[in-house]
């Protein structure tokens, strides 16, 4: 997460990105930005509206996003986000580990990439899909050849061939209200004490933007991110429990 030091450079930089982007008459963008850094740009969202924006991940899975100041109503013309989809796959698949997240991104890192020209990375089987900035694309294809123990073999793809929903689990729970703290309390089964340090923190995130409101109602359709614990989606109140509770149907990114 972003000190508040870089969080106000990346402010000041969106702004001039903003600007070139107006005067110039071209697109800029930003690298792929987390959700702490998206919402250093909802915070001066306003300031950049003359320019006009958008934002892309690759896919609308993705969490990590790039930011494009500019819009077709504005400059006249339309130009794509320099995104790039890879496939990183093992070469024999019969001896390949069971590699995670942090395994292709470790592997990805160890070759001086850096963290943000990298947005989301999902596992399927024992292959990923790795979306990238287009600059880093070619690089990667030519020298990532092992992720942990397995040698693998990495190649531009188009992402909805391959990108499976991600796995979720519907959960039914019984809770005093569908209020954003007690929800988040039951569903990763913490102690309300440690749900409220989590929007202390600000590492509760609904929608995409930082809620520091735990007493927020949530909405049916609220996509929920606590930072640590995992997202999920508040799917809406089913009625109530015999004891007079509010029975809430959620479902849970595994």
């Amino acid at each position: 997460m972003a000190d508040d030091k870089e969080i106000q450079h990346l402010k000041k930089r969106m702004l001039e990105l903003a600007e070139r982007s107006y005067s110039h008459g071209i697109y800029t963008f930003t690298p792929f930005l987390g959700l702490s850094e998206q919402q250093a740009f909802y915070e001066i969202q306003r300031a950049v509206e003359y320019a006009g924006y958008g934002m892309e991940g690759g896919n609308p899975l993705c969490e990590r996003k790039i930011i494009r100041f500019g819009s077709p109503d504005i400059l006249g013309y339309e130009e794509p986000y320099p995104i790039q989809c890879l496939k990183v796959e093992p070469l024999t698949p019969k001896f390949a580990e069971q590699l995670t997240h942090r395994d292709f991104l470790g592997a990805i890192m160890n070759l001086g990439i850096e963290r943000s020209t990298v947005g989301d990375i999902f596992v399927q089987d024992k292959a990923a899909l790795v979306f990238c900035q287009e600059s880093i694309s070619t690089y990667l294809t030519e020298h990532l050849e092992q992720v942990r123990h397995t040698h693998v073999k990495c190649a531009v793809t188009e992402a909805v061939d391959y990108l499976h929903s991600p796995v979720t689990e519907e959960i039914f729970l019984s809770v005093s209200s569908a209020r954003i703290d007690t929800v988040v309390s039951k569903v990763y089964n913490i102690a309300r004490s440690r749900s409220l340090e989590l929007f202390r923190a600000g590492r509760v995130y609904v929608n995409g933007r930082l809620t520091e409101n735990n007493s927020y109602a949530l909405k049916d359709g609220d996509a929920v991110t606590a930072r640590g614990f995992g997202r999920f989606t508040y799917i809406g109140e089913q009625g109530e429990t015999r004891k007079g509770k509010t029975r809430v149907c959620v479902e849970i990114y595994r």
